[in-house]
């Protein structure tokens, strides 16, 4: 984990150009480096830098992932998926399902990682470092290193969430509320801008699908007549909605 946490760091601080020849939006190839993935679409920027890495299960074409964390990506993936697979176990058996369930089902056949670098903002009142949302995915597990930042939401407050060594974050996300008919609940949270002089490294592994225009709802076994089915959306109608309800509504 600190392996993993450090070659991000260290990434996020090669020399710009060096970092500038992964620069690109296009994930055609397994990796992008950019600042923010909804540019052109959000009317604020979020203070942050990202490489994103498609995890699985097409790994990455190897002559695109930058040479200082190469390493750590290849362990910290295959660390990750047994550490997701356990949760999703664990997490079908709490609705009594099958724990072998997910692993039969296409909802879970996808994962890529994002390593954020949120470095030191002087005016972090004026900006966000990344604004509030859900994750569109069924499961995220999160690894930081010590700098606050992350908030998530609580009725009508905004929690700090305090990073614990060792320690692991886990969201659930908008696709696995659908499919436990709302048994598991989506969370929302929100990154601040970093007032520390200690860059603030955040790395999300997002366990997804890759059957985007598939129709998803409950589990039949969880929809019945006292309950029944709360939604049944496609992944790229989550993702759209996802977005536009961040567009419209501000974060802080």
């Amino acid at each position: 984990m600190d392996h993993m946490l450090s070659s991000i760091k260290s990434f996020h601080e090669l020399p710009d150009t060096t970092r500038m020849q992964y620069y690109s939006r296009d994930t055609s190839h397994g990796v992008a480096y950019y600042t923010n993935f909804d540019l052109y679409k959000c009317k604020e920027a979020n203070w942050r830098d990202s490489l994103k890495v498609h995890l699985g299960p097409t790994p990455p074409e190897p002559e695109y992932v930058p040479e200082v964390c190469k390493e750590a990506l290849a362990e910290w993936g295959g660390e990750v998926v047994k550490v997701g697979e356990e949760l999703m176990g664990k997490l079908c058996e709490g609705l009594g399902v099958e724990r072998e369930r997910s692993k039969k089902m296409s909802f879970f056949d996808t994962r890529y990682m994002s390593g954020h670098y949120y470095p030191y903002c002087p005016q972090p009142e004026l900006t966000v470092g990344l604004k509030w949302h859900t994750d569109p995915v069924v499961l995220t597990v999160l690894l930081l290193n010590e700098v606050v930042g992350l908030q998530v939401k609580h009725g009508e407050d905004w929690i700090d969430v305090e990073p614990i060594p060792g320690g692991l974050i886990v969201n659930i996300g908008d696709i696995l509320q659908m499919i436990s008919n709302d048994e598991y609940k989506n969370v929302e949270h929100r990154v601040l801008a970093n007032p520390s002089r200690e860059p603030r490294v955040s790395i999300p592994v997002f366990f997804t699908s890759s059957m985007t225009e598939n129709l998803y709802g409950p589990l039949p076994e969880l929809a019945f007549s006292e309950k029944p089915a709360a939604i049944v959306n496609s992944l790229s109608q989550i993702l759209w909605k996802n977005t536009t309800r961040r567009n419209c509504m501000t974060s802080l």
